[in-house]
């Protein structure tokens, strides 16, 4: 790789991002599409200016950490464990009735039993980033059903990563019951020294050097990225760590300054995030797979919202909040593609296999986020009647 390889990687995405995304304002387009379309056109299977993209998806990876550590700091330790409960019922159903779904379209269209299996799993959750990033910070700080989704997302995490394990044992329906066991028993391990550090160490620290606003941020930074990376030697995801990082500081009187200072740093990451996703997709093989995937991310778009608004309804909510959590939840996860890349370099599936994945997860996300922008309330929204910031 030449010296100055990632510094030219930067160039074309940040540049490139800023001509795209001016012409998708000036044309009232989402500025996510905007960023996996500069991705397919820039990548290796398009005009091949970035013909390596592994580091780029690899630093993407950390603006779903931050993403994670700020959705922590809003959410109060008591209202989260009251949500989770009342969600649990309607997480477990809907994941089972996703991964049936997606199960049954890959027999009909021929895959192998192993891949019917991953390409089920890869159904089974919803988009924390475009669920949280598409939802107006008001809704997710104080309203009920911000709450909700946050709740749902999160069980969902939860079963992504068993689903990861059973993928990580080597076979399909076994699991590694050690490492599952190390996980489980790590998970209030980690929930308890992250309130007794916060505690009795972070808390400390704050107080007495809160007037050096770098230093505070530094703090911050270290705190997420650290407790995000022992997460993960413990059998969790580095997104859990970074979450229950963001709780524990959550009733910090400096929270709410840590969130608005990372802002930022989360938006640059996330945009490498989505070019990243739009410069992995294998173009070569979309006729092979582009019937397969338009229906099954088609049927996705249309159950998702039935099903979350059924089982919402079930739970004594609104018909009117259980539509619009429903449609904010209506598209597959950015755990479908993790799932899909271990499941591949596990010889577990094909690449065709993994293409058609990743191609119903790009065209769930494209088009939930402009059912979203265009009719729902979110900070980004191309109506001034919608926008909430």
């Amino acid at each position: 790789m030449e010296e100055n390889s990632l510094l030219q990687s930067f160039f074309l995405i940040f540049s490139g991002s800023a001509i795209i995304a001016t012409i998708a304002l000036y044309t009232r387009q989402p500025l996510l599409v905007a960023y996996i379309v500069l991705g397919a056109v820039f990548g290796p299977y398009g005009l091949k200016l970035m013909t390596n993209v592994d580091l780029i998806s690899d630093i993407s990876h950390i603006g779903i950490i931050f993403l994670l550590f700020l959705l922590g700091l809003d959410m109060q330790p008591k209202a989260l464990a009251s949500v989770i409960k009342q969600v649990t019922p309607v997480a477990l159903f809907s994941s089972g009735l996703f991964a049936i779904c997606g199960y049954g379209i890959g027999v009909i269209f021929h895959y192998s039993s192993i891949e019917c299996m991953v390409i089920g799993m890869a159904m089974m959750f919803s988009s924390t980033i475009i669920g949280i990033k598409l939802l107006p910070t008001t809704v997710l700080h104080h309203k009920h059903s911000g709450e909700l989704v946050v709740g749902l997302l999160l069980l969902q995490d939860f079963l992504a990563i068993f689903c990861l394990m059973i993928l990580l044992s080597g076979e399909l329906g076994q699991v590694d019951i050690k490492r599952f066991g190390i996980a489980i028993a790590s998970l209030p391990f980690v929930a308890l020294f992250s309130w007794l550090f916060v505690r009795y160490i972070l808390q400390y620290l704050i107080q007495k050097f809160d007037r050096f606003h770098e230093y505070i941020f530094l703090l911050a930074l270290g705190w997420c990225l650290g407790l995000a990376e022992l997460s993960e030697a413990l059998g969790l995801s580095a997104e859990i760590g970074a979450f229950m990082g963001g709780i524990s500081l959550a009733t910090s009187p400096i929270a709410q300054y840590i969130a608005i200072n990372l802002k930022p740093l989360r938006d640059f990451f996330l945009i490498l995030f989505f070019f990243s996703l739009g410069a992995s997709f294998n173009l070569l093989l979309l006729p092979d797979i582009i019937i397969a995937a338009t229906i099954l991310g088609g049927i996705m778009l249309l159950l998702k919202p039935i099903v979350f608004r059924w089982l919402l309804e079930q739970q004594s909510e609104k018909s009117s909040l259980a539509w619009d959590i429903g449609f904010r939840l209506g598209q597959i996860s950015e755990f479908s593609l993790l799932i899909a890349l271990v499941a591949f370099n596990g010889s577990l599936i094909s690449e065709k296999a993994s293409t058609l994945i990743q191609a119903t997860a790009i065209m769930t996300f494209l088009a939930s986020s402009y059912i979203v922008i265009f009719n729902l309330p979110n900070p980004i929204a191309v109506k001034d009647h919608l926008r909430r910031d």
